[in-house]
Order: C-alpha cells, then structure tokens, then sequence
C-alpha cells in the first residue's frame, strides 16, 4: 500500500484520467437534474387551469399590467391541487431512501455500475412517463418515487469516486466542475421544460461514454498514464482492496459529520424554496409572465455555474498559497451562507415596480450558494475520503427532508400571496443561512479523521507520539525518517 505524499509532480490536468471523469460526470449531473427537476417545470403546462379563483392579492394589482397575462392553460390533464403536490413531492419520499445504501454501494460495488445502473431506470423512466400518465396518475406518482430512488444513487457516488480519484489540491476545482452540471440541468429545464422525454433519451448517449470511458479507481482504469497514476496514488493512496466495512459508531461520533451535516441541512432549506418556489415568487409578486417566467427563473443558476466553477480554482489556488484547507472551507462556506442570506431578505424589500432588481438580487443570493461546491460539499472527501461516499449518503440524507417541507412552509407563510409574506419565507432562509454560517464556519474540521484511515496505512510516522522523554521522540522520528515513511496530513 502507497501513503499519501507530494513528491510526484502532477501532470496536466487538462489532459488526465480524472478530468475526463469530471467532464463526464459534469453531463451525467446535467440529466440527473433535468430529469429531475422537469416535472416541476413542465406539470404547470400540462394540467388544465384552475379559473375557479382570481389573484387574491390586491396589494399587488398595480403591476398586473407590467407581467402581461397568462392566457388560458389548455392543459390535458385535468388533476387538482393535491395531486400536483403530492406527485413533485413523490420524487423525494424515493430519493431520501437511498442515499445512505448509495454510498455503501458504491464502496462495495464501485462507483461506475451503481451509478450506470441507476440513470438507465431513470431515463427509462422518464420515457414511459407521459404515456402511463394518459392511463392513470398513480403511474406518475410510482415512476416519481422510481426514479427519486434510482437518483438518489448520484451524489453519493460521486462522492465515493472523487474519493478515489482527486488529489487534495485539486478536489474543490474537480468536485465543482462535476456538480456545476446540475446548474446547467435546472437552467436547461427552466428554458425548454416542453422537453420531457427528450432528456430521457439524451441519457442513452450519456450512458455510452460513462460505461467506455469511466473506471472506478485509478488501479482499474485502462488508459491511464503511469504518471497520473503515481500522482494520485502518492496524494490520497490505493484504494483498499480489503472487504468495504463502515465504522458506522465512529461516524455517528464525529463531530466533523455534524457540522458538514448541518450546514448541508440550512443550505438546502434555502436551496429547494427557491428549486421550487421561485417560479411562484416571480409570477404571484414580480407578476412576470410564463414565458418570462421560465428564462428569469433560469438566471439565478446561470450566475451559480459561474461563480462555482470560479470558486474551485480560486479555494485551490489560495489552498495552495497562503491558507490551510481548514481555513479555506469556513471562509469560503460562511462567504456562501452570508452573502446568499442577505441578497435573499433584500429581495423580499423589492416590489414589483422594481422587480428587475429583484431578479439581480436572487441572482446574486444563487450566485453566493455556488461557492458551497468548494465549502461544505467537498468536506467528507477532506476528512474521510475512504468513506466520502457514505458520509455524502448520510448527510444528503437528512438534508433531503426540506425538499418536502421547505415547499410547504412557503406556502404556509404565503396564503394570500403578498410580498409581506414572501418577505417572511425569506427571513426563514435567512435564519438558516446565518445558523449555517456560524456552525461551519466555527467548527468545520478538515484533518482527516483517525477512524477513516486505513489501518494498513499507517506508518512509524503516523504513530501518535504521547507526551514522553526527548530521547524517544528523536528515535521515533530517525525510525520513520529511515524507512522513508514520513506523511502528513493536509
């Protein structure tokens, strides 16, 4: 077995292995939210309208005639409002089960077969969905559930593969290309959301290049260079070839997985009302039209790609430079959750008559949430890359629970629709951006874990030395020196 160490010069990235997996995995994370996400959008077309109530916010006529009107919906199916929720929620109740076995599968099974497995039952899915929809809607409500399931699989096992793949001086600029695809995902879906089975059979072309082009580890990969291979080996070490096995009470233990979990938690309260209530935000209060609607709705995670992908070069250069990756993750998350909560409660002040500002200032607060990719995201490949994938599984896990209430509070809060009580929705993301800020920012560990190294790894060097004579330390340290064997943790 190899331990982690810096002597092997890195090649060019450009021209690696795992760029290539990160340029897949960026278009694998693509359809995995543009099949996920398209219901939301496309259901608004597909039911008939409900014209039995007008607007019943009269505080916001004034600009009615600024958003146009939206013309008669001469959807084809004819399901009332419960049914419309409780199909977008049906995806969660299968997405929230997986997680955790995602990542256990992907320890054990490897990355590529879990993940390639689970974007065929989703793309097939999503095919034979308008068709069995025509039948019943208890069809849509189980292919919903279906592929929450099979999608649940994704983050998870990303997680694990990087675990394995990405250099501690690359994870946060890998790590954030990869998962900036879903921006793109929402961004495509918000604008060609009549797409439907379409994504489902771009998944196929997908399929192809994951199943030739992606290997689990680096041991495993054909095409792989000898230098990449000993650039990687000597920075994170082998894979282990052992059985898999979970040090679960450690894990349950750790403060590390409590606080990366709770700033997962406030992120995603904020993340899944505007994923899912900014549509409603901008039609009910900015009074845009549909066809606006979907374009604006769309920006926000135009600006998220971008400042992402900018904050993973920007962590790892800084990372490298002049700070600790401990200091580099606080500051770059607390920069995430402060400056997404504060453009937020802004734009609860804006009215209407101002509402171009309004749609800078959630930009803006999207804009800030993309710096989590090199924050809280990458955390668990910091501190247990070995068991990143289960640790991802647990806490996405948890943090999927405001994908089914955060909706439903919004709407709560909003039952006469008026800028007053979406201002209140926003002071309720703002509260858990701040919660989130002070947790992570605080107590966010980056060391790795000394349950998550591997018992065959561990050298004279890595040895804690307890408190004792002088004499015993030098000769620790001329045994580890001799043998070659000094690491040291990032």
């Amino acid at each position: 077995m190899h331990t982690p160490s810096s002597s092997v010069p890195a090649p060019c990235l450009l021209c690696t292995e795992r760029w290539r997996l990160a340029i897949i995995g960026f278009f694998g994370f693509v359809f995995v939210y543009a099949l996920r996400v398209n219901m939301s959008v496309a259901i608004v077309c597909m039911v008939k309208a409900d014209n039995s109530t007008g607007n019943s916010s009269d505080d916001n006529s004034q600009c009615s005639a600024n958003g146009g009107s939206d013309s008669g919906n001469r959807g084809e199916f004819d399901w009332d409002k419960s049914v419309q929720s409780g199909i977008l929620s049906s995806f969660f109740y299968g997405y929230i089960v997986t997680q955790i076995p995602g990542g256990w599968l992907a320890g054990r099974f490897g990355g590529k077969r879990v993940l390639g497995i689970a974007m065929i039952i989703v793309a097939v899915a999503t095919l034979v969905l308008p068709s069995l929809a025509r039948v019943d809607y208890r069809f849509v409500f189980a292919l919903r559930i279906l592929m929450g399931l099979a999608s649940g699989v994704s983050f998870p096992t990303m997680h694990a593969m990087w675990g394995k793949w990405a250099p501690p001086s690359e994870r946060s600029r890998l790590a954030s290309f990869t998962y900036t695809g879903l921006m793109l995902g929402n961004i495509v879906t918000f604008i060609f959301s009549g797409l439907l089975c379409a994504y489902g059979g771009a998944t196929f072309i997908w399929l192809f290049f994951w199943w030739v082009f992606v290997s689990d580890t680096p041991d495993t990969c054909p095409r792989i260079t000898k230098a990449e291979r000993d650039y990687i080996v000597n920075s994170i070490g082998d894979a282990p070839e052992k059985t898999f096995t979970v040090p679960w009470k450690s894990i349950a233990m750790s403060r590390a997985l409590w606080v990366c979990l709770t700033a997962h938690f406030c992120n995603n309260w904020m993340h899944y009302t505007l994923l899912t209530s900014l549509p409603t935000f901008m039609k009910e209060v900015l009074h845009f039209d549909i066809k606006s609607n979907g374009v604006l709705s769309a920006v926000p995670y135009m600006v998220m790609m971008v400042t992402a992908i900018s904050c993973g070069h920007v962590a790892d250069y800084v990372r490298a430079r002049c700070c600790s990756t401990k200091v580099t993750r606080r500051v770059v998350q607390a920069l995430s959750f402060l400056g997404a909560g504060g453009m937020l409660v802004g734009a609860g002040f804006v009215n209407c008559e101002s509402r171009e500002m309004a749609v800078v200032l959630l930009a803006l607060a999207v804009g800030f949430e993309g710096l989590c990719y090199s924050g809280y995201m990458v955390n668990q490949i910091d501190f247990a890359p070995r068991y990143a994938g289960v640790l991802f599984g647990i806490s996405n896990c948890v943090s999927t629970i405001p994908g089914m209430v955060a909706p439903l509070v919004a709407g709560a809060l909003t039952p006469d629709k008026t800028q007053e009580e979406w201002r209140n929705v926003f002071y309720v993301c703002g509260g858990f951006t701040l919660l989130g800020a002070i947790v992570f920012g605080g107590f966010a560990v980056t060391d790795t874990e000394p349950w998550a190294k591997d018992l065959d790894d561990v050298t004279s060097a890595e040895i804690i030395v307890k408190p004792a004579a002088a004499s015993e330390k030098m000769e620790m340290a001329g045994v580890a020196e001799k043998n070659g064997t000094l690491a040291y943790d990032n």
